[in-house]
């Protein structure tokens, strides 16, 4: 082992009082659907899930805009901008049941650019809180537009719902797609070369 390895330390920075309160539920819950929270393999299960529910909508606790802002630069550049492929993990707020897929953020510019690894980080805040996907695409539409100010923003996301898979419908294979878009994107010609763009592989 390297000595990297050797020293490395796990580190969790979570609210305390927060993880005791949702533990204590949890460990209610597992009661309610016929468990004994007090079996060996359940001993931690509380603490477990109150640590990932909070990870899993860590978003609550960060402005997208704030991160756009943080990396915004001026630039003579009015071409598209995309960033593809963005993996979501996100939860419907309707059953707490992940939906997972991909974002498309396109963006063309008007006097101001941003990092490129910010327009995924805007992705990965709005997914990581309860959402729909209706609601997750127009939401990252709207970040970029209201701090960027572009002459267009696009926004597509292709996800799978597991609350149709695992429970409900039960329909394997269901793909569910959004779309926003707004300024030159909402022009046919625009929007056509971006929705190509999108589904080229280009390496």
């Amino acid at each position: 082992m390297t000595e990297e390895m050797i020293s490395y330390e796990k580190f969790e920075d979570y609210d305390s009082a927060k993880i005791e309160k949702l533990s204590y539920h949890y460990r209610e819950i597992l009661s309610l659907i016929g468990e004994n929270p007090d079996r060996e393999g359940l001993l931690k299960t509380p603490l477990r899930v109150a640590k990932s529910i909070l990870f899993l909508n860590q978003g609550y606790n960060l402005n997208p805009e704030d991160i756009l802002l943080s990396a915004r630069f001026r630039e003579d550049y009015r071409e598209m901008v995309i960033v593809k492929d963005i993996e979501i993990y996100s939860m419907c707020e309707h059953h707490m049941i992940p939906f997972i897929g991909k974002a498309h953020v396109a963006y063309i510019p008007d006097k101001y650019i941003t990092g490129l690894s910010k327009i995924a980080r805007v992705v990965e805040i709005y997914a990581r809180r309860l959402q729909v996907q209706e609601r997750l695409t127009m939401q990252i539409k709207d970040a970029i537009n209201n701090t960027l100010k572009p002459l267009g923003v696009a926004v597509v996301i292709e996800a799978q719902h597991l609350c149709m898979s695992m429970r409900g419908i039960q329909k394997q294979n269901c793909v569910t797609t959004t779309s926003d878009f707004i300024g030159a994107f909402e022009r046919d010609k625009t929007r056509a070369e971006f929705l190509h763009l999108i589904s080229t592989k280009l390496h």
